[in-house]
């Protein structure tokens, strides 16, 4: 069986992905390495060993276009309202909270927040089949 233990992004501007990162989600540096051209950033939180994979080009100018095959990566936390509120008050501009119903059932409360670069996570209440 397959473990997963990462997800890849690329970044134009190191140090304000590692801010972001940082300040939404609580993840930190794990691991950095230097490949001259390139530079791999591991950076992984306290509640979990999945790391979130940074990809720096040194010669990238321009954006990366995230293209229509990309969604998004998603966490959990015990409260959206307190976590949206906390992400406003730091200036991370979190999209609206959601009540997403299937048969009239709350399935996920969530919102989704956009880093630097145009990645989306989706921000989950732990709860149901998201624990």
């Amino acid at each position: 069986m397959a473990k997963p233990v990462h997800v890849m992004l690329r970044v134009l501007d190191e140090a304000r992905a590692v801010a972001f990162y940082e300040t939404a989600f609580g993840l930190k540096v794990a691991d950095r390495f230097d490949f001259g051209t390139f530079a791999l950033l591991y950076l992984r939180g306290d509640e979990s060993p999945f790391e979130v994979e940074l990809t720096v080009n040194y010669d990238r100018t321009e954006p990366y276009a995230q293209g229509d095959g990309y969604g998004h990566v998603a966490v959990t936390v015990s409260s959206v309202e307190a976590e949206h509120a906390r992400l406003e008050a730091a200036g991370l501009a979190p999209g609206p909270i959601r009540d997403f119903k299937h048969e009239d059932k709350t399935l996920a409360r969530f919102f989704f927040i956009t880093d630097p670069d145009g990645y989306k996570t989706e921000v989950i209440e732990r709860g149901g089949r998201y624990i």
